[in-house]
Formats: C-alpha cells, structure tokens, sequence
C-alpha cells in the first residue's frame, strides 16, 4: 500500500512540474504572437516545452497514452491556477466545477487497476 501511495504523490508531482512547464512554453509563445513581447521569448518557451515532454516520462503508468490522458485534467487544474496567478482572472465556480470533474477523471484513469495489455 505505501508503495502505491509513493507512486501517486510522484505522479503527483512530475503532473504538476509539467504543467506548469507546458503552461510556460505556451505562454511565451503566447506573449510573443498575441502581446507584442519580444522574439526572445521562444527560447525559454521551447526549453519549458522540452522539459515538459521530459518530465511526462517519469509518470508511473504502464502506457503512454494513459500517462497522457490522466494528465489532461492536471493540465486543465494548472491552466486555471495559471489564468488567476499570472492573468489575474480569477477562475469562477463553474471552472472550479469543471476542473473538479477533470481530477476525477484523470485519477480514474491513472490509479485504477487495467487489464495487463495483449
């Protein structure tokens, strides 16, 4: 059980670093086509785009493709906490409610026991 539990707090973790990660990279490019921010700003965005690709490796799940959906719902949780920290929007009780349904899901999909594949 505890080596379950050690798992989680590590998918956990790797989820919201690459997120956050993702968010940045987009960001920048963000800033640069859509605000007028320097051209300067794609280097950091396509180093915080590498480390997330990086960091989705560590996940533990036996398939990539369920590594990748489980962490669509922490994606969609660090857009909001992204849109009110560096937007200052803060997100509305229907962002919160979606977002919550979103968590669900993704923690269905990535701690539920699967099938072994084949």
């Amino acid at each position: 059980m505890l080596e379950q539990w050690e798992k989680a707090v590590k998918s956990i973790v790797v989820y919201a670093g690459a997120a956050f990660a993702e968010i940045a990279g987009c960001f920048a490019f963000w800033g640069w086509l859509r605000l007028g921010a320097s051209p300067w700003w794609l280097a950091p965005g396509m180093a915080c785009l590498a480390v997330f690709a990086f960091l989705l490796t560590f996940v533990e799940s036996d398939a990539a493709g369920r590594a990748y959906a489980a962490y669509g719902g922490v994606y969609i949780a660090t857009s909001l906490l992204w849109l009110w920290a560096a937007e200052g929007i803060r997100p509305d009780r229907w962002d919160t409610i979606g977002t919550a349904v979103c968590l669900v899901g993704a923690a269905i999909i990535l701690f539920s026991p699967h099938r072994a594949a084949g």
